[in-house]
């Protein structure tokens, strides 16, 4: 027995010292990632389970969701090595880039007057030098100097449109989620990038299907989360698990973490409420129309039916009919 584990040994040491022919593959024994994966640190939590160290995480919704609110509001957190009320930090304040291609100046300052470690927008009046193809290519350089020469650990891409102005193609989509899973490999960079939906159905759940260019992206990230409105209240938001490799899929759509869009001070943000079901905050195929459900919720509540009652009728829970009630002061 001693013989043969002693080859089995001799077999592994000169598999793992051997140069291989493929150059681009790196060979080794499994026991030898075992062991050395036993030595590097256990990813901490950046945004609860949504998002981890040296993950290159998408965040994606619908316009004027509030992907970019929550996206500052998570950069500030982990700047500030703070939880999120009602979500998980575990790493002490780290430096963030925060890439701005959305906002002026003076409309970010409007949303919020916390200024964290770096953040930077987009020079749209820049010469490209001859030895770039595109802006996207001299961002994508830019980008990748920035973050050797300033050490940064965390980075906000927002959004993905202006990376690659053609994402929704697939060799694109691949070219530019091989860069950015590159940058997290060698720099030990987290990167949380922000990405539009195209239209959707506001009747049916979220799913990876609803990310512009999703196949790609999808299978190049090692996570996502997403936004979803609510027919509750035009405040409320919920957040959805897409897909996740260090974690449980623990925000599923019987699990969705209910926010409201609150302004603290001068701080816009999302104020986390409870847990909840997404089905609760989908739109309804015959009561699509808010304000019309709201007039039939309060002639059912003049008739004297309890919240079940009304809520059966509706084809929404219980829950749903409390929260509005409360909401509507009825």
């Amino acid at each position: 027995m001693n013989q043969i584990a002693n080859e089995i040994h001799t077999q592994e040491q000169l598999l793992y010292n051997q140069k291989s022919s493929w150059e681009c593959l790196v060979v080794k024994p499994a026991n030898k990632w075992v062991e050395e994966a036993k030595n590097r640190p256990i990813p901490n939590m950046l945004f609860s389970e949504f998002w981890y160290e040296g993950e290159l995480c998408i965040l994606f919704a619908d316009t004027n969701i509030g992907k970019s609110i929550l996206a500052v509001q998570i950069a500030d957190s982990i700047s500030k090595g703070e939880s999120i009320n009602g979500f998980k930090n575990q790493c002490i304040p780290k430096t963030v880039l925060y890439l701005d291609f959305e906002l002026s100046d003076k409309q970010f300052e409007n949303r919020c007057s916390d200024n964290y470690k770096n953040h930077a927008e987009l020079n749209t009046e820049l010469n490209i030098p001859k030895e770039f193809k595109s802006i996207e290519d001299y961002l994508s350089h830019s980008l990748q100097n920035i973050i050797i020469e300033k050490q940064i650990d965390t980075v906000v891409i927002d959004n993905l449109t202006y990376l690659k102005s053609d994402n929704e193609r697939a060799k694109d989509a691949l070219e530019l989620m091989k860069l950015l899973k590159k940058l997290t490999k060698t720099s030990n960079t987290s990167i949380l990038v922000l990405a539009h939906t195209p239209k959707r159905d506001d009747t049916k759940p979220i799913t990876k299907n609803d990310l512009a260019g999703s196949k790609m992206l999808m299978n190049f990230c090692d996570s996502s989360f997403a936004i979803g409105g609510s027919s509750i209240d035009t405040s409320y938001r919920y957040l959805k698990q897409i897909k996740q490799r260090n974690t449980e899929h623990i925000y599923h759509g019987n699990n969705v973490a209910i926010c409201q869009l609150t302004k603290r001070t001068n701080f816009l943000c999302f104020e986390f409420l409870e847990y909840g079901i997404e089905l609760d905050h989908l739109k309804q195929f015959n009561h699509n129309d808010l304000s019309e459900r709201d007039d039939q919720m309060r002639d059912m509540i003049d008739q004297g039916l309890s919240n079940v009652k009304i809520a059966h009728q509706l084809g929404i829970s219980e829950g749903a009919i409390r929260k509005r009630r409360k909401a509507l002061n009825v």
